[in-house]
């Protein structure tokens, strides 16, 4: 499959959004966090001795410093300032915001990013570790770049166990369709797993840079592609889509994500909160007509199985 040239625009300046709160509130913060950044958020606990356990968490996130960052950094601190009101005693978290160079970012991804095992049969490294892989194991390389989709983030490991999952059957999917590829993660799963053919797309050019070249180390560019193309143009239908993005999100693109499953297709979501995100999901999607497989839980996020009725 050919695959298009694609580059990665200058480097840009980041917000580093720290919040520093009760740890019953991390669940709340960490969703909204995710949800206005559009990317992934880290849950830390503070580095200090205490006599007592602790009970308070960091949960950082970033975002792009440009013309919409001043407005999404005043709704984080409208959001917090709620929370007091809802976790009673808990006292108010505290936020504080730094500017990050992206190169700087790409260096900490480096400290921090080391081969991850998701399922006996995937494992993730970095292009820059070495790793040795057991027979019956997968080993996806990459660098991540700026793109979301490393495998840590449970959102990721979830959407790669039902991909597991997918490809331990007698008919694996051979057409497959990743939508907000972030770093191709889960299309280069299928791809290594059997796939012939795998569209992957994000309407973010950092996304579609870094999906391209982590093709093009894992050797896939014959059966995988990255493009920026949006979906409503996509008018192929697929033995498995995959969208691992966020809820309000994949209910506004719920009839087109339907659209593209074959006959017998299958549907795999991520990025999902457990709870009330969830169930909101699972009603938008079997009000489509999908036969509700089965839902998987790892932290606070929720990863839902479809099938065609």
């Amino acid at each position: 499959m050919a695959t298009p040239p694609f580059s990665h625009r200058p480097p840009r300046s980041w917000r580093r959004i720290e919040i520093n709160a009760a740890a019953v509130m991390t669940d709340s913060i960490s969703g909204f966090l995710a949800e206005i950044t559009g990317s992934g958020v880290e849950i830390s606990a503070p580095a200090v001795d205490a006599p007592e356990p602790v009970t308070v968490e960091t949960i950082t996130g970033y975002l792009a410093d440009d013309e919409e960052r001043v407005d999404k950094e005043l709704a984080i601190v409208e959001f917090l300032k709620q929370l007091p009101s809802r976790f009673p005693g808990a006292g108010a978290p505290k936020l504080t915001a730094s500017l990050l160079q992206e190169e700087d970012w790409g260096q900490n991804w480096k400290k921090h990013f080391k081969p991850i095992r998701i399922t006996p049969r995937i494992t993730i490294k970095p292009s820059w570790e070495e790793y040795s892989a057991t027979a019956d194991e997968i080993v996806i390389e990459m660098d991540p770049g700026m793109a979301f989709g490393t495998g840590h983030h449970a959102s990721t490991r979830l959407a790669l166990q039902f991909i597991d999952a997918c490809y331990d059957t007698a008919t694996p999917p051979q057409r497959v369709l990743d939508v907000g590829t972030g770093t191709g993660v889960l299309g280069m799963a299928c791809a290594m797993f059997g796939a012939s053919e795998v569209l992957a797309i994000d309407n973010d050019p950092d996304a579609v840079a870094a999906a391209h070249e982590n093709i093009q180390a894992n050797n896939l560019a014959d059966r995988m592609m990255a493009s920026d193309r949006d979906l409503s143009v996509v008018q192929c239908q697929f033995d498995l889509v995959i969208a691992n993005i966020t809820s309000n999100v994949l209910t506004e693109l719920a009839g087109q994500l339907c659209g593209c499953m074959a006959t017998a297709g299958q549907l795999i979501l991520a990025g999902i909160l457990a709870g009330e995100q969830e169930q909101g999901i699972l009603q938008t999607y079997t009000g489509m007509g999908l036969q509700h497989l089965t839902t998987s839980y790892q932290d606070e996020w929720a990863s839902l199985h479809f099938a065609r009725a």
